[in-house]
């Protein structure tokens, strides 16, 4: 038997998705519907496949920030209730098409409050179609409410997510351009975080490197890593290419943090240089908890079925090393152990069994 999944296999294997931003997944027919519908005039196209085209060579800049950029156009239009909505409904259907079982989703709700919508009408209307969509389409959809890092919003996004937790909110996180915006800019919030049990990942070692880790998870005490690519750079070789890793990298490994992986978000940003170079590969070899997320899969034309595929052509890997990865996800998904238990023994490990077994028949 050949164990190397192909892509269609893949698409029916059930996947877990730690590092999906809302705005970076929206269908541009839907752009084009709300632009059209909320008088949102700046788009570069109104032909949705020209403007599909338009967001990945966009994003192809090898520039965290000019990456960012393209993220005004959908947070543009994604300024009513009717329009969060729509979009958190279409982003569950759509990861529910591509086999994903369980997905955390985040997105900043300062940012979709132009046109005068509370913080919290901005939480229910995106709670509200993940509800709907996971419902509909079979898959558990839980958010992550973002602070951007720039500006000075966090405790207030932190108290949202807490106040929220209990409807569908599963936790916090800061994003941003990383260089200058240090996570201890943040401070009170993460302590605050702490003191409410609530649970937190971070924006750390994608733009910038490993003291942004350390702050991460040293000072701000995060659950996850949001990336985290740049621990690569606390693995060196002794002469006779053993990797040796120093006191972050080997701390995050025997703590097991969870590195959210993005590779091919990661090959835009400048973060690594191709797929076959990407860390993932030697992290994975090292049994560090490693992930692999899409993180936006409109700018990065991808997902998650197509991340994984990438790393199969890469590396070589095979149903066990899948498995592995989409374990290392549900273990470290922000839901009660209960749950996450549910999913790995009920439906994870029995649906690639079955991807095996219909291999070999």
């Amino acid at each position: 038997m050949n164990d190397r999944p192909s892509l269609e296999d893949i698409r029916r294997a059930p996947k877990v998705l730690l590092h999906d931003h809302l705005d970076g997944g929206l269908r541009t027919e839907t752009i084009v519907d709300l632009a059209r519908d909320g008088g949102y005039g700046d788009l570069p196209t109104t032909d949705p496949g020209n403007l599909r085209t338009w967001f990945t060579e966009a994003s192809n800049s090898g520039s965290l920030e000019r990456y960012l950029e393209t993220f005004s156009h959908t947070v543009g239009v994604m300024q009513s209730e009717e329009a969060l909505t729509r979009v958190a409904y279409e982003c569950a259907e759509d990861l529910a098409r591509d086999g994903v079982v369980y997905a955390e989703v985040r997105y900043a709700p300062e940012l979709h409050t132009a046109t005068g919508l509370s913080l919290e009408r901005v939480v229910e209307a995106v709670l509200e179609g993940f509800a709907r969509g996971g419902r509909d389409h079979g898959i558990r959809v839980g958010t992550l409410v973002t602070a951007m890092r720039h500006q000075a919003r966090s405790m207030e996004i932190a108290e949202l997510a807490v106040r929220y937790r209990d409807a569908g909110v599963v936790g916090f996180d800061i994003a941003g351009a990383e260089a200058g915006y240090p996570p201890t800019r943040h401070l009170d919030a993460f302590e605050y975080l702490q003191r409410e049990n609530a649970h937190f990942t971070i924006h750390a070692g994608e733009g910038f490197g490993l003291p942004s880790i350390w702050q991460a998870i040293q000072w701000c005490g995060a659950d996850r890593l949001g990336h985290g690519v740049r621990i690569i750079d606390d693995i060196t070789e002794d002469e006779d290419g053993t990797p040796k890793l120093g006191r972050l990298a080997a701390y995050v490994r025997d703590k097991r943090i969870p590195l959210e992986m993005c590779p091919t978000s990661n090959i835009q940003t400048g973060a690594a240089k191709s797929i076959e170079e990407h860390p993932i590969g030697l992290l994975r070899r090292l049994s560090f908890r490693v992930t692999v997320n899409t993180d936006n899969r409109l700018m990065s034309g991808t997902t998650p079925s197509e991340e994984f595929a990438k790393l199969v052509d890469a590396f070589g890997y095979g149903w066990d090393d899948l498995q592995w990865f989409t374990v290392n996800a549900m273990k470290s998904a922000f839901i009660d152990f209960t749950e996450r238990l549910e999913l790995i023994n009920g439906v994870i490990k029995p649906g690639f069994a079955e991807l095996r077994a219909d291999r070999l028949a």
